[in-house]
């Protein structure tokens, strides 16, 4: 066992927050399960990625072991009621908005299982790296239920609705190359290597001015799904905010200065 599964062993948590620089590493921490959801583990989750520390301009969600989420914990489904289902559900949709709508963008680390509530978490997400074990899949279909955690509105923007429908329906497991391809994932890496880029990738949007980066996370999503004319208000909105963010006052004197980065064909 691993010193990282040894102490998550021993403390018992279920997400673990570390801490580098202006980048928070927060993993998903139940690899018995292959960490699989359950309602505390959600609710600290959503805790972590909600509210980062001070200074934390991005975060990296990854996992423990093998694993990256083998989707909810269907023990917590058993003998529940029409009424605590939709309960359920709405506290899914709310961890997840904290991902996708919180205070600073998100990569994820993708490896083995990235499954039914999985892959709604991973959607959620701002940047996703995938490491060649990952493998996904929606199962709800064959278990006789149905996404609950925001799939319906994320999955099919990145993959498309037939492909969507098309997994629920068959059950049929997509790889890691396959993910990429449709959207699933935006870097592909060797097994092992997808935190390593992950916090590189963090590091460097943690470097961004913070009016973009939220411009970015809360705006962009809202402008494609507006109407053109208000998607050209908002755009206009957000573009006057940003230049007029002190920061970003000082990193435009510098590029007119030729003291701010190029733009290379290298990155």
């Amino acid at each position: 066992m691993s010193e990282i599964l040894k102490a998550v062993a021993q403390d018992g948590q279920s997400v673990t927050i570390d801490v580098r620089d202006a980048v928070a590493l927060v993993r998903i921490a139940r690899p018995h399960k292959r960490n699989a959801i359950n309602e505390a583990t959600l609710l600290a989750l959503e805790a972590a990625i909600g509210s980062p520390p001070d200074g934390v301009k991005a975060i990296v969600l990854s996992s423990v072991g093998d694993h990256f989420c083998a989707g909810l914990d269907l023990s917590e489904l058993v003998e529940t009621d029409i009424a605590a289902a939709i309960h359920h559900s709405r506290m899914w949709h709310r961890a997840t908005e904290a991902i996708e709508f919180g205070r600073v963008p998100v990569v994820s680390v993708l490896r083995g299982a990235v499954v039914g509530g999985g892959m709604e978490i991973a959607s959620a997400t701002h940047v996703r790296v995938a490491e060649r074990s990952a493998y996904y899949a929606l199962p709800e279909g064959q278990r006789g239920i149905y996404v609950g955690g925001g799939g319906s509105v994320r999955l099919p923007r990145l993959i498309g609705v037939s492909r969507m429908m098309e997994m629920m329906l068959t059950g049929r497991v997509i790889s890691a190359e396959e993910g990429e391809r449709i959207g699933m994932s935006h870097y592909l890496v060797e097994t092992g290597q997808g935190e390593a880029k992950a916090l590189e990738l963090a590091s460097a949007i943690a470097r961004n001015a913070t009016m973009t980066n939220f411009a970015l996370i809360h705006g962009l999503p809202r402008i494609v799904d507006a109407d053109r004319p208000t998607g050209y208000l908002i755009e206009a909105l957000l573009s006057s905010v940003a230049q007029d963010d002190q920061e970003a006052k000082q990193r435009m004197q510098a590029f007119l200065d030729k003291r701010g980065p190029k733009i290379s064909r290298g990155g």
